[in-house]
Formats: C-alpha cells, sequence, structure tokens
C-alpha cells in the first residue's frame, strides 16, 4: 500500500555538538519536529545529523524520527530512519533512503515495514510518502 502526506517543520531545533575531528564540511545534530497532513496524519520528532556546508549546498544528513498519528486510518507509532545528499543549489537530491524500523509499529500499526520518501517541491511544499505493509 502507499500513503502519501504533505508536511511542515514546525520546529528546528539545533543541539550543541562539537565533532573531535574537522572536516571540510561543517557538521551539526538537531531536533526537527513536524506536523504531518494527508493520509498520513498526525506529528513526528526526528534525531538529525548532518554535515552540510551552506555555501555551496553541499551535504548528506542521516535522522532517526519517530512518529505517532495514523496511517491510512490505522493510529498507532513507529520509527523511521532517512539519509539523503545533495550535491548543490541546483542540483537534485541524491541517494536518498528512507527505511521503517522493523518492530517499531503499534497499536493499529503493529507489524508495519516498508519504505519511502522524503521529498521537497520547487515551490517548498515538503512530501512524505510510503509504501508499507502489514504484517
Amino acid at each position: 500500500m502507499q500513503a502519501a502526506a504533505t508536511f511542515e517543520v514546525t520546529e528546528f531545533r539545533p543541539v550543541e555538538y562539537t565533532s573531535p575531528i574537522d572536516t571540510g564540511t561543517p557538521v551539526g545534530q538537531a531536533v526537527i519536529s513536524k506536523q504531518i497532513s494527508g493520509a498520513i496524519q498526525g506529528r513526528s520528532v526526528a534525531q538529525f545529523a548532518g554535515a552540510y556546508d551552506q555555501a555551496n549546498g553541499r551535504g548528506s544528513y542521516v535522522a532517526l524520527e519517530t512518529f505517532e498519528g495514523s496511517i491510512d486510518g490505522r493510529s498507532g507509532t513507529l520509527a523511521f530512519a532517512h539519509t539523503n545528499t545533495t550535491g548543490g543549489r541546483d542540483a537534485a537530491r541524491d541517494h536518498h533512503l528512507l527505511i521503517i524500523v522493523p518492530g517499531s509499529g503499534t497499536a493499529d500499526l503493529a507489524g508495519i515495514e516498508g519504505t519511502g520518501a522524503l521529498q521537497v517541491d520547487d515551490d517548498g511544499t515538503h512530501r512524505l510518502t510510503l509504501d508499507y505493509e502489514l504484517g
């Protein structure tokens, strides 16, 4: 099954972190909260770590996100992990991966498995799509 939604970032809170190793791209951490609307309805909170160069728009991130709400009318919680890389301001986001953490579903979402995608449209609309199965 596939479920799609849009989301709004409601909080981006940097977490103080200094890497003991300097690289050519600044490394940082943050907590990101989102409000999600559509066939996926609810809220999520992500633990986010990234290496991103603001000047040239290049970098990568990894995140572990917890979700509370409903998917296609089924309520519960779950966790998903995602990562992405961008090659520059005009370059497409490459190497995207999103996976629902196996065994993380609760209540009506118990047994959920699958993958998905996070996208940002040219107009700034943020989208979440999940391709999932319920066991």
